[in-house]
C-alpha cells in the first residue's frame, strides 16, 4: 500500500488541530471582511503567563466623547448589566433583560437565565447578536464570536435553579476582549472555580463580581475568585443594597485599593489602568 505523501501529512494535521480548535458550536455571525473573524484567537489565553507592564497609570474617566482604537468605555446601568463600548463602536449589554435604561439597542447582548432580571425571552429583534449563558438544546453554551474589534466568549459554569439543585452549565462567564484589555463578567456564578476554569478564563483586566453575598454565592468564595484572578480593576455588581456592598469592599480593602466613583460611566485602555488592582465601586448598585 502507498505511503501518503509528506504533503498529505501536514495538511491532514492542520485540519485535526482547526477540528479542536472550532468544536462543534453552531456557525456565527461574523463580519467576514474582518481578520479576526478568520483566526479569532485569544489574546487574554495567550498573554495570561506573559509578564504585567512595569507601571500603569491611574483609571481615567471619562462620561462623553469619541473613544480611540485604545479605549473602552463602561457605563454601570443597574443590577448586573453593563454597556460596554469599543473604540470601533460596538455596543455590548451584559446579563440583558430588556431594561430601557440602556441606552439605544446594543449589537450584542449576553444573558443568563438564573433570575428573570438577568435574562428576556423577548429580546429587541434588533439587537444583532443575543448569545445566552445556556444552552436551550441541552449541554453546554459554545460562544467564539469576532464583532469588528470585539472578540467575546463564554466560559460555562453551574447554576442553582428554583429548587436548589444544581443545574450543569446553566451560566456563563462571558468574557470581552478589547482593545488589547480583557474584561470578565461573572454573571451569576453559584460556586467556586476550579483550576480548569481559571484557565479557561485567562487573564483579566477587568473583573464584574456579584457582591450580594446569598443569592449568588458568599462573600469568602466571591473574594477568593477576586484574588486569584487579580485583575487590576474589580467592579462589584449585584449588591441589593449598601449593607452588602460595604461587607465586601471593606474585606477586599485588605489587599485592594478601593475607590469609590462619582459617575456610573468610565473609560479605560492598557495605558490608563491602576498600578496597583482596585476595587472600583459605580453608582448604581
Amino acid at each position: 500500500m502507498p505511503r501518503p505523501s509528506a504533503r498529505l501529512v501536514v495538511l491532514a494535521a492542520a485540519w485535526c488541530v482547526l477540528a479542536v480548535q472550532t468544536g462543534s458550536a453552531a456557525p456565527l455571525r461574523v463580519q467576514a471582511q474582518d481578520p479576526l473573524a478568520r483566526a479569532p484567537v485569544s489574546q487574554c489565553l495567550a498573554m495570561a503567563s506573559a509578564p504585567q507592564p512595569p507601571y500603569r497609570a491611574p483609571v481615567v474617566m471619562a462620561a462623553t466623547g469619541a473613544l480611540s482604537p485604545h479605549d473602552v468605555r463602561i457605563t454601570y446601568v443597574g443590577h448586573s448589566t453593563f454597556r460596554i463600548e469599543s473604540g470601533g463602536g460596538v455596543t455590548i449589554a451584559t446579563d440583558y433583560n430588556g431594561y430601557a435604561g440602556i441606552e439605544g439597542v446594543p449589537r450584542v447582548v449576553t444573558m443568563n437565565h438564573a433570575h428573570s432580571s438577568h435574562y428576556t425571552a423577548f429580546p429587541d429583534p434588533e439587537i444583532e447578536y443575543v448569545l445566552r449563558g445556556w444552552n436551550p438544546d441541552g449541554g453546554a453554551a459554545k460562544h467564539r464570536l469576532v464583532v469588528d474589534d470585539v472578540l467575546i466568549r463564554n466560559v460555562p459554569t453551574d447554576i442553582r435553579n428554583d429548587f436548589g439543585i444544581m443545574e450543569v452549565d446553566g451560566n456563563s462567564i462571558f468574557i470581552f476582549e478589547i482593545a488589547g484589555l480583557c474584561l470578565g463578567h461573572l454573571g451569576h456564578l453559584h460556586h467556586r472555580l476550579t483550576d480548569a476554569h481559571y484557565a479557561m478564563i485567562g487573564r483579566l483586566d477587568v473583573l464584574f463580581v456579584p457582591v450580594d453575598g446569598t443569592y449568588t454565592m458568599g462573600h469568602a468564595g466571591m473574594i477568593d475568585i477576586a484574588k486569584r484572578v487579580r485583575a487590576s480593576l474589580l467592579i462589584p455588581m449585584h449588591a441589593f443594597g449598601p449593607g452588602r456592598l460595604s461587607q465586601f469592599v471593606s474585606a477586599m480593602g485588605e489587599v485592594f485599593d478601593v475607590e469609590l466613583s462619582q459617575t456610573p460611566t468610565i473609560t479605560i485602555s492598557q495605558n490608563t489602568l491602576p498600578q496597583l488592582p482596585k476595587v472600583l465601586v459605580l453608582p448604581g448598585y
